[in-house]
Parts: C-alpha cells; sequence; structure tokens
C-alpha cells in the first residue's frame, strides 16, 4: 500500500548535520546547484555556472550532461558577436517537467499549466457557484476541467509532473483543508487528494493550500521587478487573505494555518464575524462589508467568477465619487492599515502587495493603507514600508500553484529523478 506521505507528494528532505555527505548526497545538493544557478542567471554558460557554484568546470559539465539527459535544460547556440569560442547558453527547457494548478473558490474554479520555464500553456475558468454545491460535486467539475487542460498539453508535447490545489480556507500541512468559512460543508476534506483520484490520468503528486499562501507564491516567482523576497501579499475577495514570504520563503505557521490576517481584530466593539469573534478586519473591508456599507445592491462576488457583478459595482460607484463608497473605502483602508501595521511590528517584511480587489480598489485604498503603516509601524522612519500593487490579477493563485510543482523540480530535481544519481 502507497505511503500516505509518499501520496501527498515529494517533500524537500531534512539534512541531519549528525550524518556525514555521501557521494550520493553530494551529487544530490550539486545537481539542485546547478540547476538554480541555470535557472536564476539568466542564460549562463558550464564555465559561468562553474564560477557561480564554486564547482569544478569538469564537475559542472558532468552535472550538466545529467540535467540535459532528464530533460531539465537545454544547450542553445553561442550568442554572436562574442569574442573568442563563446560557450553555449543553458536554460530550462520549456518541454521538460510541467505543473498543474487548480483554484477552487467560492463562485469559479480555474485551471493553469505551467511548463518548466514558468510560462503559462494554459489557463480557463469556469464559472458557477459552488457555495450551493457539495464538495464532491464541485471535485467532479473541476476534474473534468483539468483533464481537457491535460489533453491540451499532451498535444504539446508536455509531460505534467504534478498536481496543486488552491482553496480559500484553513489548509494544514498535510495538505488537509480543515474548514472553508465560505463554502459549507468543506471540512477536512483531502481536496489534493481527491482531485488526484478522479482525475484519469496519472499524477505524480497532489498538494493542497491556501489560495492566499500560493498567490503569495506567484508574487514571489512571477510578480514584478525587482522581485521581492521579504513581504506580505493580502488580497480582499469574499474574505480577506494574507501570504507572508520571509527570505524567499512561505511562512505558514507551525500548523501551516497562519496568515490568517482577516480575522484580526480591528473594532473591538464591531460587527459580529462567521469565525465567531467579534470586529475582525474581514467585517470592514471584506468585500461583503465594503458592499454592504457602501449601500451597493450586489451580492459578493469574485473578479473572475462574476466580471460585471459586485467588484465593477465598485469600482464604478467609486470612479464616479459616490460619496458613500468613498467613504466605506476610506474606512477600510484604514482597517487594512492597522491590521498590516501589526503584522509588520511582528514579523517585521518591508514591503506589502495589494493583490486580488484590493489590487482593483488600490487607487482608493493606497493613501489610507500607507497612513496607518507610517504611524503605526515602529521602525518605519529607519526601514520604511513600501506598499505596491500585484501585476497578476485574479489568476495569481492558480498560477502559484501550478508553479509549486516545478519549483519543487528545481529545489531537488533528484527527488524526482532518482536515475540522476547513478554515477558512471
Amino acid at each position: 500500500m502507497e505511503d500516505a506521505t509518499e501520496r501527498r507528494g515529494i517533500r524537500r528532505a531534512a539534512i541531519s548535520l549528525a550524518v556525514p555527505a555521501n557521494s550520493q548526497s553530494l551529487r544530490r545538493h550539486n545537481l539542485a546547484l546547478v540547476l538554480q544557478s541555470i535557472a536564476h542567471r539568466g542564460r549562463p554558460t558550464r564555465a559561468q555556472v562553474a564560477g557561480f557554484s564554486g564547482l569544478t568546470k569538469a564537475t559542472v559539465s558532468s552535472l550538466v550532461d545529467t540535467l540535459v539527459g532528464a530533460g531539465l535544460v537545454i544547450s542553445g547556440d553561442p550568442d554572436r558577436g562574442l569574442v573568442g569560442r563563446p560557450g553555449s547558453p543553458l536554460g530550462l527547457d520549456p518541454a521538460g517537467p510541467a505543473g498543474l494548478g487548480v483554484e477552487i473558490n467560492v463562485d469559479y474554479f480555474s485551471v493553469c499549466i505551467v511548463d518548466f520555464t514558468g510560462a503559462v500553456r494554459f489557463e480557463r475558468v469556469v464559472a458557477g457557484d459552488n457555495r450551493q454545491r457539495s464538495a464532491e460535486s464541485v471535485l467532479r467539475s473541476a476534474a473534468r476541467a483539468a483533464e481537457r487542460a491535460l489533453d491540451e498539453a499532451a498535444g504539446s508535447g508536455l509531460e505534467i509532473a504534478g498536481l496543486a490545489v488552491a482553496v480559500p480556507g484553513l489548509v494544514d500541512l498535510d495538505g488537509v483543508l480543515r474548514r472553508a468559512p465560505n463554502l459549507p460543508g468543506w471540512e477536512d476534506v483531502e481536496v489534493g487528494e481527491r482531485l488526484r483520484d478522479l482525475i484519469r490520468q496519472p499524477m505524480r503528486t497532489a498538494s493542497c493550500d491556501n489560495e492566499a499562501n500560493h498567490a503569495a507564491l506567484a508574487e514571489l516567482w512571477f510578480g514584478g521587478e525587482p522581485p521581492l523576497r521579504d513581504f506580505v501579499h493580502v488580497s480582499g475577495e469574499i474574505g480577506v487573505g494574507a501570504g507572508i514570504v520571509v527570505g524567499g520563503e512561505l511562512w505558514r505557521g507551525a500548523s501551516g494555518l497562519g496568515g490568517e490576517l482577516g480575522h484580526v481584530m480591528v473594532e473591538p466593539d464591531g460587527p459580529m464575524c462567521s469565525c465567531g469573534a467579534r470586529g475582525c478586519l474581514e467585517q470592514v473591508a471584506g468585500q461583503e462589508a465594503l458592499l454592504r456599507a457602501a449601500g451597493a445592491p450586489a451580492r459578493a462576488a469574485t473578479a473572475l467568477g462574476a466580471p460585471d457583478g459586485s467588484t465593477r459595482e465598485l469600482l464604478e460607484r467609486a470612479l464616479a465619487g459616490d460619496v458613500r463608497t468613498l467613504a466605506t473605502l476610506e474606512r477600510a483602508g484604514a482597517a487594512l492599515g492597522a491590521a498590516l501595521a501589526a503584522l509588520v511590528n511582528l514579523v517585521g517584511v518591508p514591503a506589502v502587495v495589494l493583490g486580488g480587489l484590493y489590487a482593483e480598489l488600490a487607487p482608493w485604498l493606497t493613501e489610507p493603507v500607507m497612513a496607518e503603516l507610517r504611524t503605526r509601524v515602529l521602525s518605519f522612519a529607519w526601514s520604511p514600508v513600501a506598499l505596491s500593487v500585484s501585476p497578476l490579477g485574479g489568476t495569481a493563485a492558480v498560477r502559484g500553484a501550478a508553479g509549486t510543482v516545478v519549483r519543487a523540480i528545481l529545489e531537488d530535481p533528484a527527488a524526482w529523478f532518482p536515475e540522476m544519481l547513478a554515477t558512471s
């Protein structure tokens, strides 16, 4: 019977200092080192990789040959106009292993495939109210959409290495969705595993995480320039979610359930929240709260699930200068800024990125958010907090999900292709 840990996906092995390195573990480390040097250095030659990595040219050449043989790296023609005998530039193979991402939200699910270079090769959004359906019904529909994406990928010569799912709820480190407040009945669901079972094509790995975490990873890997390594990505759709990145790594908390910024208290005497507490940020700056305070009749919906719905309603009211809407956004921005300032004071990240609905409403939220950050962040005078808007739009989470598969291979290629550890 297949081990449960193995079924949840290949995880990075912890390195114990009590165990001496052998030839295989050293080769495993060096394969990852060379592959990441190629991925992050922009078409380096073998000689340049040796310089970056500190390995000998002969060692690099041997490892590159192994990576090329595994279909992870390609060697191109030397750039023209260079003096002497220029080396051939190396790059990730776009025909290498690809990642499948699926996002399940309250009023849509989406599917995305990214190739080994991180480029999006397939993307589709299917709108529909998932709040009125069982988890099993939604997962079956998502599986059919994923199968269509896999068929197109096969037609392009892509092999899918694994599946990652983004969901709007509390997901523990084992990938179990413990609770999704805006998806009734979604409790203790192994979303990634169940979706893999429903997809009729074999999938080597499956995982699941909170959609805010996946959106933050997309910002880390595919976001603006210069790339950020320490930041909080905050988005508001139906709820309010935050993904925290420190040192280029996603921070999930000890149990994987951290980052619930939407349930930070901002108004002690504020309205009751669905979580059972009072005065949560979500009750001031969540979409339902915004619509209610602005007097908008539309039902809360995501921009992807209902492009002509509540998000557009708020935007049109704000653009028209509606006094009530502008006051609502001012209050929401102040509450959001206060919650973010508390997070920055605790964690010390130097940047905040607005995503989702907040990216759309950034022209009205930026000033009150920044005012609170300046006032409340104790270190602001010496270490200002930068505020920016994500360029990734509503598909950030599903793209981040697909990217986790590819990134796992970049971090430890030998875990996916153990034959690379064989030496002649």
